[in-house]
């Protein structure tokens, strides 16, 4: 991907703790006019959504929270309205497939413009168990103290 026409709008960091990764897909997002404005004014809000393939394959983004814009007047959009995403029927297919297969999740990862149009990356994800999470923040903070130890070491 060329990175210099991307910008990352917001990041759901808290489904890199929650879930494992295991596929990721990228979507464009049916969006009214104001919805755009306030995405790019970083007015988003990802920390409850996730995505559903329904039974006319087509998948839906829910509880994705997209602020008011200041300027709408009564053109504005309402906040938490489900959102439809665009993805080849292949892809699609593919996703409904793997769900019920095995048992996954599909939920947005990140918000960013490529060439002025939003775009999502959903991430088809299993939940971790409590003792994953723990043992990844144990490994976390032993790299930390590593990287310190390394830094102030004098030869």
């Amino acid at each position: 991907m060329d990175k210099k026409s991307q910008k990352l709008i917001v990041k759901n960091k808290l489904a890199y703790h929650e879930y494992n990764i295991l596929e990721t897909y990228t979507a464009g997002i049916v969006l009214f006019g104001t919805e755009i404005k306030s995405i790019r004014k970083n007015a988003i809000n990802l920390k409850d959504s996730y995505a559903k393939v329904d039974g006319n394959n087509e998948v839906w983004l829910f509880n994705a929270h997209i602020s008011h814009y200041l300027q709408g007047n009564r053109y504005n959009h309402p906040e938490n309205r489900d959102r439809k995403l665009l993805l080849t029927k292949r892809e699609i297919l593919k996703i409904a497939g793997k769900i019920k297969k095995d048992n996954l999740t599909l939920i947005p990862l990140c918000i960013f413009l490529k060439n002025g149009f939003a775009k999502v990356e959903l991430g088809l994800a299993r939940g971790k168990k409590l003792y994953d999470k723990r043992e990844q923040l144990a490994k976390r903070s032993q790299n930390r103290d590593i990287q310190r130890a390394v830094k102030n070491y004098k030869y």
